[in-house]
C-alpha cells in the first residue's frame, strides 16, 4: 500500500480536535480519582520489561484515536515490510534487516569446530534465508574468537576503536552487563578523535596484553583510522612485535584491514545500520566481555520483542503504544524533549545510547519522498542516571517553564548484597515520578498518595494544563508533569536485549506515522566533508573564500 502522510489523515484531525476539547487541560490526579482501574489499562508486559504508562497525559479514547492513525499511516504494513526484507530505506535502496541478527540458527553450530579468520561478505544474500546463513556463519566465528581471548589469560585488556554506533552500542552494553563480565580482562572504548582520549588509554595498558578492535565497516572512517594508526604507532615504538595477534577488524574492507597488518577481520552488512549494529561483530566487546552463551542471551532477548513487534495486537503491543505516545507529545502537546532516567549505575551510557538512536533516525526535516514536513520529528533526549540525575536537572523537570516527559528505567534485582542501597533506589525512582504527577502547592505539606493538594498545573506554550493554576511561590510544585516507569527484573544479557530491541522498533512506529526514512543519516556527511577541508587550512593557511568567522578563528588557531 501507499501509505498515508499523518498529517494528511482523518486521524491526524481527531488528535487535533481531542486535544483542543480535552487533552491540552488534561490532569493526570483526576484521572486516577476518577479510574480505579487506570494502572491496569495503562501498564502492560512484554518480554523482559513491565510498562506502566498510566502517569502519562492520554485516556483511553485519545489512545484510540491514536492506534487509528497508526493504522491509516500503514505502520503494520510498513513493520511487516522489514521484516520481510524489503529495501524500506528508500534514499540508499537497502533493506534494514538487524533484527535478522538476533533470529536463531535452525541448527546449532560447535563454535569450536569454525574457523575465524577473515570473515567478510561477496555478493549479498539472495533471500532470507541465506543471509540468515550467512549471519551464523559470522556469528559463530566471532563467539569462537571471543571464546579464545577469554581463555588468554595473556589478554588483559581490550581496546574497541571505533565511533558512532561502533562505539556507542558495545560501550554501553559491555557498562550495562559488567556484572557479567569475565574476570581479568578490562575494556576501554576510545571514540574521540581528540588524542586526550586514545592517550589516557594507552597510559593504562602494555602491548604485549592488550588487543585493539578496530571497528570501521569500510577502513575508513577518519576518526577511527586516525586513532587506529596512533595506537598502532605506540604499540610498535612499545616494542610490540605481532600486529596480527594484538589488532582485529571488525570491517567488510578485508583488503586495507590485511593492508594493515590485520588478520583477523569480521564483517556485516549493507542492511545494518551503525545505530543498529550493537547485534552484529560490532558486538565482539560484548562477546569477549560476557561470553558466547551471554551474547546468545543478549540476542535472545531481543528476539522475544522482534516477534511481541511482529505479533502482538496494536493494543497490547508495546513499542507500538511508545511510538505513539511520543508522536501524541511531540505534535500534539508540543514537548520537543524527553528526559531518559535510569535506575542503575550500569545504565550510565543507555541515555548517550538513545542519543544516537533517536535523533540520529528521525531527526529529519523531509518526508521520504522529499518533501519538507510541516511538523515537528525527533525530540532531543538526554539524561543522566539516578539519583545523580535528582540532584543536576530534577530542578527543572519539577518547576521548570517546560514539560518534559520522563522516561524511568528501575531494576527489580540487584547484582549487589549491600544493605539498604537497592530499596532506598527504588524509592527514590518511585517517589520522583510520584512527585512529577501529584505536584504540592506553596503550602501544603508532602502529598499523600496519588491525590493533588489541590488542583491544576502552570500555563504553558500550549495552554493550561490542568485547570486552576496552582498560587505561585518558590515551594510551589505544579504536578501533572508525566512519567513512563519501565521495569526490569533483573539487569541481565536477554532483558538489556529486550529493552534495546524495544527502543529501536518505538522509534521505528514514530518514525514511520512521521513518514520519514528512519534508516538515513545524510545530516552526519556534511561536516565531515567540510572539516577535510578546513583540515588542510589549518596547515596552508589558505583562508580564501572562508567565512569571516571561520577564518578568524582559523588566523587565530594558527597564530
Amino acid at each position: 500500500m501507499t501509505p498515508t502522510r499523518c498529517d494528511r489523515s482523518p486521524a491526524w484531525s481527531a488528535l487535533q480536535a481531542a486535544y483542543k476539547m480535552q487533552g491540552q487541560a488534561f490532569d493526570l490526579r483526576q484521572a486516577f480519582a476518577q479510574d480505579a482501574d487506570r494502572f491496569e489499562t495503562f501498564s502492560q508486559s512484554a518480554p523482559h520489561v513491565f510498562a506502566d504508562l498510566s502517569k502519562n497525559l492520554i485516556d483511553a479514547a485519545t489512545q484510540q484515536l491514536l492506534f487509528d492513525l497508526a493504522r491509516q499511516t500503514g505502520v503494520e504494513q510498513h513493520r511487516d515490510a522489514m521484516f520481510a526484507g524489503e529495501k524500506i530505506n528508500r534514499t540508499e535502496q537497502r533493506a534494514v534487516m538487524h533484527w535478522l541478527l538476533r533470529n536463531p540458527a535452525p541448527a546449532p553450530v560447535d563454535i569450536g569446530q569454525v574457523a575465524i579468520k577473515n570473515i567478510a561478505y561477496g555478493a549479498p544474500a539472495k533471500n532470507l534465508a541465506s543471509a540468515l546463513a550467512q549471519v551464523h556463519t559470522t556469528l559463530q566465528a566471532m563467539l569462537a574468537f571471543a571464546a579464545a581471548v577469554r581463555a588468554d589469560d595473556t589478554i588483559t585488556d581490550v581496546v574497541n576503536i571505533g565511533i558512532g554506533g561502533s562505539d556507542l552500542g558495545p560501550q554501553m552494553a559491555v557498562l550495562a552487563l559488567d556484572a557479567f563480565v569475565a574476570p581479568g580482562k578490562r575494556f576501554h572504548f576510545v571514540s574521540n578523535v581528540d588524542g586526550h582520549e586514545l592517550a589516557s588509554v594507552l597510559q593504562s595498558v602494555k602491548p604485549q596484553s592488550t588487543l585493539f578492535l578496530i571497528a570501521s565497516k569500510t577502513f575508513t572512517t577518519i576518526e577511527t583510522m586516525t586513532n587506529a594508526e596512533s595506537a598502532k604507532r605506540w604499540f610498535l615504538r612499545q616494542g610490540g612485535t605481532d600486529i596480527g595477534r594484538h589488532f582485529a577488524a571488525l570491517t567488510t574492507n578485508v583488503v586495507a584491514a590485511n593492508a594493515f597488518g590485520i588478520r583477523t577481520t569480521f564483517g556485516f552488512w549493507d542492511w545494518v545500520g551503525g545505530r543498529y549494529s550493537v547485534w552484529s561483530a560490532i558486538g565482539l566487546p560484548l562477546a569477549i566481555a560476557i561470553g558466547a552463551d551471554g551474547f546468545r542471551e543478549f540476542l535472545a532477548g531481543a528476539h522475544a520483542m522482534d516477534e511481541h513487534f511482529r505479533s502482538a495486537p496494536l493494543e497490547q503491543n508495546l513499542p507500538l503504544r511508545l511510538g505513539l505516545l511520543d508522536v501524541w507529545y511531540r505534535n500534539f502537546h508540543g514537548f520537543s524533549s524527553r528526559s531518559i532516567a535510569p535506575y542503575h549505575s550500569a545504565l550510565k551510557r543507555y541515555p548517550a545510547y538513545l542519543q544516537q538512536l533517536e535523533m540520529e533516525s528521525n531527526g529529519k526535516r523531509v518526508d521520504a519522498q522529499g518533501e519538507t514536513l510541516p511538523y515537528g520529528t525527533a525530540p532531543v533526549l538526554w539524561g543522566e542516571p539516578g539519583t545523580n540525575g535528582q540532584h543536576a536537572y530534577f530542578q527543572m523537570l519539577h518547576q521548570g517553564t517546560d514539560v518534559v516527559p520522563v522516561e524511568f528505567v528501575a531494576v527489580k534485582q540487584p547484582k549487589h548484597d549491600l544493605s539498604g542501597h537497592h530499596g532506598l533506589l527504588l524509592a527514590n525512582a518511585l517517589a520522583q515520578a510520584q512527585a512529577l504527577m501529584v505536584g504540592k502547592s506553596a503550602d501544603a505539606g508532602p502529598p499523600q498518595g496519588g491525590a493533588a493538594s489541590s488542583g491544576g498545573s502552570e500555563p504553558h506554550a500550549m495552554g493550561e494544563r490542568g485547570g486552576n493554576v496552582l498560587s505561585g511561590g518558590h515551594k510551589n510544585f505544579p504536578g501533572n508533569r508525566p512519567s513512563t516507569f519501565l521495569l526490569l527484573e533483573a539487569l541481565t544479557p536477554a532483558s538489556l536485549g529486550a529493552l534495546i530491541a524495544l527502543q529501536e522498533h518505538r522509534v521505528f512506529v514514530s518514525g514511520s506515522v512521521w513518514g520519514i526514512n528512519s534508516f538515513d543519516q545524510w545530516g552526519v556527511e556534511l561536516g565531515k566533508v567540510l572539516a577535510k577541508e578546513v583540515a588542510l587550512r589549518l596547515s596552508s593557511g589558505n583562508l580564501t573564500g572562508l567565512d569571516g568567522s571561520t577564518a578568524g578563528l582559523l588566523a587565530r588557531l594558527r597564530a
